[in-house]
Parts: structure tokens; sequence; C-alpha cells
């Protein structure tokens, strides 16, 4: 048998001849010719059926790109497929497939860097939701595959009409693997309960990150969660701590209450801050592993605690751990920038204080304990600056001129270059924001601080 043809073959193309005119489709749609290719198809075979890792699609995407070399970036669970994916890829198109084996914990940790670094043109990231913008990986071309799992869902609907009493009000959610499957079921449920399927944008409605999930309603009876193990579970519960949780496991059929330490955590958590009001010096960590670390965030605290007249040291690492930190002997306490949950489940595990960016904010005194734990370091809709994506307020208008020591020029960290600010009041937290004015990297240079304190007016014309 011939060895098969790769992209530029006519195997793979639309044929030249037929009579009439071709149906007409979007720059984006697969063509029908590589969707029904006989050779494709046996190929895609190798991989389970009911995961779909969308590989007509990537074919036709890279193909569209010109890409030479493509970067492969997945969570461990899905790993042991990346072999048969990059043979597939290096098969039906001309570039060179390259499998990412660092860890891979979340949409946070999609890894542009390295890929650039070794010479990728284009990244498929597997397993996660469009967290990071695919315009905001800047030198290669990005596609996200959620990898949709077909489940049983008329057993997963069976377990809740048999669990709950008709009428009740359920809040479903899952992870983006399983957002099609509680979508499909919510409908099947409407007849017979108060369904919701919340969304904490920019989210996908149904889905909940370990890190960022929405409150609900205070007249929901039950929270079901479509998935397994616990991670992103606990994270609405954090968020819900008085609405009941179910888990229904996919694969096990098992349905299951969940409990969680909210007395505990709640605990913990503002021990650690009470302590870490007495620290002298701060260490502000910046997660690398991916994305994880914000510069921004890093940004905002960098000049609240200068404002306080605090010293503090950066520090960068992939991958955080305990005897890393204990090296540091003059740090009294550590913000990490990098997973909330790592505070949170971890904590208790580190000889000082280790904070999240909002639990330094209750420390500096920008903001008062929340009730219930704000879970929402992606939501649009956040708390203050000290979240991913936050956005400032319009300034308001106050007195003193641009450049002057009541309005000073800021050195931006990313584009190195002094701008005029334009600061306010953020309501409610205390913490004056100063987003940077004709910055190069509006996207990076988002927050400062003033140091004075003060509301400044726009710059003139």
């Amino acid at each position: 048998m011939a060895a098969p043809q790769r992209s530029g073959s006519a195997a793979l193309l639309p044929s030249a001849s037929g009579a009439g005119r071709a149906p007409r489709r979007t720059a984006r749609q697969v063509p029908e010719e590589l969707l029904n290719n006989a050779e494709l198809r046996e190929a895609v075979g190798a991989l389970p059926s009911n995961y779909n890792f969308e590989i007509p699609k990537t074919i036709w995407r890279i193909r569209q790109a010109g890409a030479k070399k493509v970067a492969l970036q997945m969570p461990e669970g899905l790993l042991m497929f990346a072999c048969t994916i990059a043979d597939i890829i290096e098969r039906f198109t001309d570039a060179e497939a390259v499998v990412m084996g660092d860890v891979t914990y979340g949409a946070c940790c999609v890894d542009d860097y390295t890929a650039r670094a070794l010479g990728a043109d284009f990244l498929v990231h597997y397993g996660h939701s469009c967290l990071i913008p695919i315009d905001a990986t800047h030198g290669l071309k990005m596609l996200y595959v959620f990898v949709d799992i077909k489940i049983d869902t008329s057993h997963f609907l069976d377990t809740i009409r048999f669990n709950f009493a008709v009428g009740s009000s359920l809040a479903l959610v899952s992870t983006i693997q399983f957002v099609a499957a509680v979508q499909a079921a919510s409908q099947e449920l409407q007849s017979q309960y108060k369904v919701c399927v919340p969304q904490c944008k920019p989210l996908s409605p149904g889905e909940i990150l370990g890190c960022t999930s929405p409150r609900l309603a205070r007249d929901t009876d039950a929270i079901v969660y479509l998935g397994d193990g616990r991670f992103h579970l606990e994270s609405i519960m954090i968020a819900n701590p008085g609405i009941p949780a179910y888990r229904y496991d996919p694969y096990s059929k098992v349905f299951s209450q969940e409990h969680y330490a909210h007395d505990r955590m709640r605990e913990a958590r503002q021990a650690a801050i009470r302590s870490a009001t007495r620290a002298r010096c701060w260490g502000l960590l910046l997660g690398t592993l991916g994305r994880q670390g914000s510069p921004a965030i890093l940004q905002h605290l960098e000049s609240r605690l200068c404002a306080l007249g605090r010293p503090f040291v950066r520090v960068l690492l992939s991958e955080i751990f305990p005897s890393k930190l204990q090296l540091f002997d003059s740090v009294d306490a550590w913000v990490q920038i990098a997973c909330p949950r790592l505070s949170i489940d971890w904590g208790e595990a580190f000889s000082k204080p280790l904070l999240t960016p909002y639990e330094a904010a209750v420390a500096l005194g920008d903001i008062e304990w929340q009730q219930p734990y704000p879970m929402d370091f992606y939501a649009s809709q956040s708390l203050g600056p000290w979240t991913a994506n936050h956005a400032a307020r319009p300034a308001q208008v106050g007195t003193g001129g641009w450049g002057s020591p009541e309005c000073p020029l800021v050195l931006c960290a990313m584009c190195h270059k002094r701008h005029p600010v334009a600061c306010s009041l953020e309501s409610g937290t205390g913490a004056h924001l100063v987003p940077a004015i004709g910055c190069t990297w509006p996207h990076l240079c988002l927050l400062h601080v003033c140091p004075y304190r003060r509301s400044h007016a726009q710059p003139p014309a």
C-alpha cells in the first residue's frame, strides 16, 4: 500500500472538478472532504470514541496557519493519547509535532512561552477552556480543544429524578469536558425542576474552576456537580456554604453528597492573615507555570507595599513548595500569585503565612474579610485589583498637574517607560487604582497605586 499522502496531496483537498457551485462555508469551517476522509477517520479510530479531540478541526487549523512546528499541551490524564495525536498531526499535515510533558493543572497553565522557546508556531491546548485569550499568545497561533466527553446522560437524569423531589431548585455545574452534557440535561429537567446552569463570566454557562465559581441564589436547594474528583466542586461549595452539594461521577456512576469544613478553613485563613499583619518583610511569589502568574496583580501588590513602606522581595517559581520557601529566612509573610487554592488547601503546610492576593488585601487594610469567601480569581466581575481580570473604574476628576508631586509619572514594569496615571477610589475597597495612560502593554500595565492616595484629573489634550 502506498504511503498516506500529506496535506498537500489531492487525497485530502477539494476536487477541482464537479458540476454546480460548491456550498458556501466560512473560512473556519472544516471542509467536508477532510471530515469524510477515510484514512483520517481510520487514524482517529485509535482514540476513544467518547472523547472528542476535534482532530479534523485541528488538522484544518494547522494547515490554514501554515504551521511548521506544533506543540501539544494537555493535562496528565490525557497524556496517554498524546503520541497518537502527534502521529496523526504529522501524518496529515506538513508540521512537526512536539508533546509538552510539563505538568498542566488547568487553563491557567497555558504555556505559550515554552512553546515559543521550542520554536513552535502553533500550540494546541487540550482539556481546558479559553481562560487565556488566543490573541494574548504573542508569536504563535493557538487552538483550545475542550475534549468534550460523552457520558450516559440517561443514567445521570434518572439519578437526579430519584434523589430530588419534583419542583426542587437545582444548580447544575461541571468542568468544561462535561458542560455540553450539563446543558443537555438541564433541558430535559426543565419540566420537572427549577434548573439553573449558572455562569461566572468569562467561563461558559455551567463551567466552574477550582478558583472561580458563581454565587447562587439563596433559594437554591442543591448544587449538582457532574465530574470526577472534588477540586472544582469545592470551589462552588466555598462560594456557597449554605447550599448542599452533590457529586455525580460519570465514570463510576456513583452519586454522593459532599461536605466541606468551612469553619476550619475560615479559621486557618484568618489566622494566616493576622500573622501576616505583623510581618516586617513580605515575599511576593509570581507563579511561572504557564500563565498562572499575573504581572498586573504583582504590580498592584508592589505598589501597595511601597505606599505603606513595607519592604518586600520578588520570587519567581514554577511550583511552590514549603521546603523551597524555608530557604528565605528573612521573609515573614508570603503572597502567592499563582493558584488561590494553594493557600486555601495547603497553607498550613508552610511555616510562614502564605496568602492569596485577596487575603493580602485584607491584611493590608484595603478590604474587610468577606463572608462567604470570594472565589472570583478569574471572574470578570471580581472584588478588586487582586484578581486576574479585574477592570479599574474610570478616573474621577480632582486636582493636581500631570507629572507633579500630586500626580506623578509612574514607571511601567512592562514597557519601561514613564506614564501619567489616572487615580480613582475603588468603591468599598479603600484602594486607589491608577491605570496607566499611553502604555504599549495595556493588557499588562493595568494598575498602579497612588502613593499620595488622591484623585487626579485627566491629562490635558
